[in-house]
C-alpha cells in the first residue's frame, strides 16, 4: 500500500552518498539487506519525527535542511524510528516543523517514561514536565536511581533507564561550559528568528544556568538516543508521543 511519507535532505536536496531528490523524483531500490543499507530509501511517517529523530540519523543542519512530502510502500520498519521503501518518491517540499529545545527534552522524557517504572525517576519526570522542578540536583538523584536499577536488571525497561543515566552523566560534566557558550551564541544571534527559542530558554528560568543544566540532560542527539532505546525496549507510538511533546 502506498503511504504518505516524509524525507529530510540537505540544502541541495541530497541525502546519503549524494542521492539527489526533488519534485516528483523516485528512486527504486532492491529491498535487500539491512534498512540502513543501500537496498532501501529511508523515510519518516510524520514530519515531527523527521525533526526529532534527525540527530541519530542523517543529522542534517535543520537551519538549512529541506523537508519533503513523499510517498512509497513501506517494506521495512525500524521500530517506528524510520521506515524503508523500495519505490519512494518525493513529491513536494513542505514547511519544516519548528521544535524548541524544551520540546526535544519533553520527547526524550516521555519516551523513557513509557518503559521505565522507577518511582523516583517518574516523580522527577512528572515534575520536570510540569515545570515544578527542573533543578540539576533532583535530576541527578533521579538518574542515579535509574542507573542503579539498570545495573541490576536485565529486563527491557532497564535499557531506557541506562540511556537516561548516560545522558545525565555526560550533561552534568559539560553543563557549565555549554551554558556559557549558549549565552554567547544567544547574544550574537538575538536578531535571528531561528535562535529565538534558545534565547527564551536561556532567560526564562530563576537562574539561567540551572535551567540550561537541566535542559542538557536530553538535548538534540541525546533525546533522540533516549527515544531510540525506549523504542527498542517496547514498541511505542512515537507519533503520539512527539505530538504530546510539542503541543504540551
Amino acid at each position: 500500500m502506498v503511504t504518505a511519507l516524509y524525507k529530510l535532505t540537505d540544502e541541495n536536496d541530497r541525502t546519503y552518498s549524494g542521492c539527489q531528490w526533488g519534485e516528483d523524483v523516485q528512486h527504486v531500490t532492491s529491498g535487500e539487506g539491512q534498512l540502513c543499507g543501500d537496498g532501501w530509501t529511508h523515510w519518516y511517517t510524520d514530519p515531527l519525527l523527521a525533526v526529532l529523530l534527525n540527530p541519530i540519523h542523517a543529522d542534517f543542519a535543520l537551519a538549512t535542511a529541506h523537508l519533503w512530502e513523499g510517498q512509497g510502500t513501506i517494506g521495512a520498519d525500524d521500530n517506528g524510528l524510520k521506515v524503508g521503501c523500495t519505490d519512494g518518491r518525493t513529491l513536494r517540499r513542505v514547511e519544516m516543523p519548528r521544535v524548541t529545545l524544551e520540546q526535544r527534552i519533553r520527547f526524550g522524557i516521555l519516551c523513557a517514561r513509557v518503559v521505565y517504572g522507577g518511582p523516583g525517576w517518574n516523580l522527577w519526570a512528572d515534575e520536570w514536565l510540569s515545570g515544578k522542578d527542573r533543578t540539576t540536583t533532583t535530576a541527578k538523584a533521579a538518574m542515579a536511581e535509574a542507573a542503579e536499577v539498570a545495573a541490576r536488571a536485565a529486563e527491557a525497561s532497564a535499557r531506557a533507564a541506562a540511556a537516561a543515566a548516560e545522558v545525565a552523566a555526560r550533561a552534568v560534566v559539560e553543563a557549565r561550559a555549554k551554558a556559557a557558550a549558549w549565552a554567547a551564541e544567544a547574544a550574537e544571534a538575538a536578531a535571528k528568528a531561528s535562535r529565538l527559542d534558545l534565547i527564551a530558554i536561556a532567560r526564562e528560568a530563576e537562574a539561567a544556568l540551572r535551567a540550561t543544566e537541566a535542559a542538557l540532560m536530553a538535548t538534540g542527539a541525546a533525546a533522540a538516543e533516549w527515544a531510540a532505546e525506549a523504542a527498542e525496549a517496547s514498541r511505542l507510538d512515537l507519533i503520539v508521543i512527539a505530538r504530546e511533546a510539542v503541543v504540551g
